[in-house]
């Protein structure tokens, strides 16, 4: 892999987790079925920090199906952004939302992130400093921290609620292993960084994997064998905004001839944030502790497996979707850039695959499940097309014109 391959998928693997903060069914045949959703015995409280954007949303929909209740904690910057652009609220009746930030220093009115050379406007008297509004003597069975990426911002309200709630839990990465050109196991060497105080993901995302490192470390000795860290590999699914699996769902939904890089046999693992936050609620009901990976399937899919999924939930009858693989060699001499061109894709025995082969069999013991992939699809499709058509352009790669597509192909057939 390219440094330029390199870095543009560490950006993609990172949106994975920015996307985290900022929507009856079929087994997939070699894992669980995902099952409805039962009233728990007991209904816990639960405390969402963030909320609002991708994993929050389907973490809040687990929690109420299953008989819990909710708090959510964040800046209202999403909310405030929805309601202006006049779509509905994604927070349902009956929770509770709290605002502040995660920076004890910042309030609810300050981006958490400032153009170098500029000075953040003054706050107004009606903003919110900090956590203060988890500050008392309110107390929840399980804190989901959904926007964690600084030590210092984990430690600041791991440390608050330490007294206060019995579980916290780190949504992580994948991305927090030393060594991700062979398959991720817990257990293994974890990233790190020369300077720990840094808060920059750095210019090619070099520093998100051992920032999420130190979260993990930070929230456990703030609350020492009651933190489970959860390390999700690709989430995918209704409102991923990170503009990467969404790419397969609306192509194969166009129908025709259709180039995908590489070879049948190549791997790929992803997890819907349904499944993620269904394992995440299971958790806190069982009180599980520890660390665990949480993607699938096992061992992983072959490319041919993921598209003719995605195809079985999305494609048009009237003109299906056919798939071709093509050498990224050819490709290339075409002028597509077959790791910019098709995200997630990554051939076998590059750099980052063991991404794609992570161990999943601590998640499945602890009860990890997972639906069908064509599920996924449809759901992730319907949830773009119900997008204005200025956001659909901004959650999709560019795609090849279906002119050039076909013709790509073409040539392909015909090279010899």
């Amino acid at each position: 892999m390219t440094n330029t391959s390199r870095r543009t998928f560490l950006q993609t693997t990172a949106a994975a987790g920015l996307a985290i903060a900022a929507a009856g069914c079929l087994a997939r045949s070699d894992d669980k079925p995902a099952p409805a959703p039962t009233k728990a015995a007991k209904g816990k409280k639960i405390l969402i920090l963030g909320g609002t954007g991708f994993l929050g949303p389907a973490c809040t929909e687990a929690a109420l199906a299953r008989g819990h209740t909710v708090t959510l904690f964040n800046r209202g910057k999403t909310e405030a952004r929805r309601k202006q652009g006049g779509r509905p609220s994604n927070i349902p009746d009956g929770v509770e939302v709290l605002y502040g930030n995660r920076d004890p220093e910042k309030t609810n009115e300050d981006e958490n992130a400032v153009a170098p050379g500029t000075t953040p406007p003054e706050p107004s008297k009606d903003a919110i400093k900090g956590l203060t509004q988890l500050e008392g003597t309110r107390e929840w069975d399980a804190v989901i921290d959904t926007s964690c990426y600084w030590p210092r911002i984990v430690k600041a309200s791991a440390t608050l609620l330490a007294p206060r709630v019995k579980q916290y839990i780190v949504i992580s990465s994948i991305s927090v292993y030393a060594n991700q050109n062979t398959p991720c196991v817990e257990g293994a060497p974890l990233a790190t960084m020369p300077d720990e105080t840094v808060e920059d993901f750095g210019d090619d995302f070099r520093n998100y994997g051992p920032g999420k490192a130190l979260c993990e470390k930070a929230a456990e000795t703030a609350m020492p064998g009651r933190v489970a860290n959860l390390r999700p590999g690709f989430i995918v699914g209704p409102r991923d905004s990170s503009r990467r699996f969404l790419f397969w769902p609306v192509r194969c939904s166009k129908g025709g001839p259709m180039i995908v890089p590489g070879s049948e046999d190549d791997l790929i693992q992803v997890v819907d944030v349904r499944d993620l936050a269904d394992f995440i609620i299971t958790c806190i009901e069982r009180g599980t502790m520890g660390e665990f990976n949480v993607t699938g399937p096992k061992g992983g899919m072959t490319m041919k497996k993921f598209v003719t999924d995605i195809n079985r939930g999305v494609s048009p009858k009237d003109n299906p979707t056919a798939p071709t693989w093509i050498e990224p060699a050819f490709l290339e001499q075409h002028q597509v850039a077959a790791h910019e061109s098709f995200p997630l894709w990554i051939p076998k025995g590059a750099e980052q695959s063991g991404m794609h082969q992570t161990s999943i069999d601590r998640a499945l013991a602890a009860g990890l499940t997972f639906r069908d992939l064509a599920d996924t699809a449809k759901a992730s499709l319907d949830w773009y097309s119900g997008l204005p058509a200025d956001l659909q352009t901004r959650v999709v790669p560019p795609m090849l014109a279906p002119e050039r597509e076909a013709e790509i192909v073409n040539a392909w057939r015909e090279r010899k």
